[in-house]
């Protein structure tokens, strides 16, 4: 198993870190994430600034559907099954992220109701591993996030990239993916590639005045090689 491992590691080492671009608002933030060509797009439908209605999100992808494969991310906090279930039938999402303290069971149940791949949001902390545990063979992926009191993510704030090694070994063990998310902007994107993460997550950081900015994007997309 640990040699298995090391390799899992070793071939993650070789390639570099999937990107999502996360939080976005507007039609105008989903055209220009839509022709970056990035693996992921994220839609928020909790409470948050950048949060979006079900209708907004139908209609944006209706007239300007995903290029290049691009995977819908519908981002969830502590939802109602039934919300979340109308959410589902009405935009056509690809990956459901939980990203509140939703249980092992309430993933379970969500990804055996929608058919959908399941990432978890792990808020980094003393305790974090082993709520990774937990989720074994229930979580498609996880993101590693920052919370801050009154905040569930979206905080612009890093946290212990020095973690990140630990983190990425679960991930590799129960053999899916490890996103990293907060505060990862232009000028310290180069320095998280450095952790080899499977993949960086994106939200404040490639904002200006509250929208996408292009210029923001293309940098963390170039500096990602």
């Amino acid at each position: 198993m640990k040699r298995e491992l090391s390799i899992c590691l070793v071939k993650q080492f070789m390639r570099k870190p999937e990107l999502k671009l996360c939080g976005n608002r507007s039609l105008e933030d989903w055209e220009s994430v839509r022709v970056s060509g990035v693996p992921y797009a994220g839609f928020i439908f909790a409470n948050s600034v950048r949060r979006v209605t079900d209708e907004q999100v139908k209609g944006w992808l209706s007239d300007y559907p995903p290029l290049n494969d691009t995977k819908i991310v519908g981002v969830f906090v502590n939802p109602e099954l039934e919300e979340l279930a109308q959410t589902v039938s009405e935009v056509p999402l690809d990956i459901l992220q939980l990203h509140g303290n939703e249980t092992p069971a309430f993933a379970a149940k969500i990804k055996q109701m929608t058919g959908k791949t399941i990432w978890k949001v792990i808020h980094h902390g003393k305790r974090s591993l082993d709520e990774m545990k937990r989720y074994e063979g229930i979580a498609d992926g996880y993101i590693v996030d920052t919370k801050l009191p009154g905040q569930w993510g979206g905080t612009g704030k890093r946290f212990d990239w020095d973690s990140i090694p630990s983190y990425q070994a679960e991930a590799a063990e129960q053999r899916v993916p490890l996103f990293v998310a907060g505060g990862v902007k232009p000028d310290n994107v180069q320095e998280l590639i450095s952790y080899h993460p499977d993949g960086i997550d994106v939200s404040s950081g490639i904002e200006t005045d509250d929208r996408k900015d292009k210029t923001k994007m293309n940098t963390i997309i170039e500096r990602l090689g």
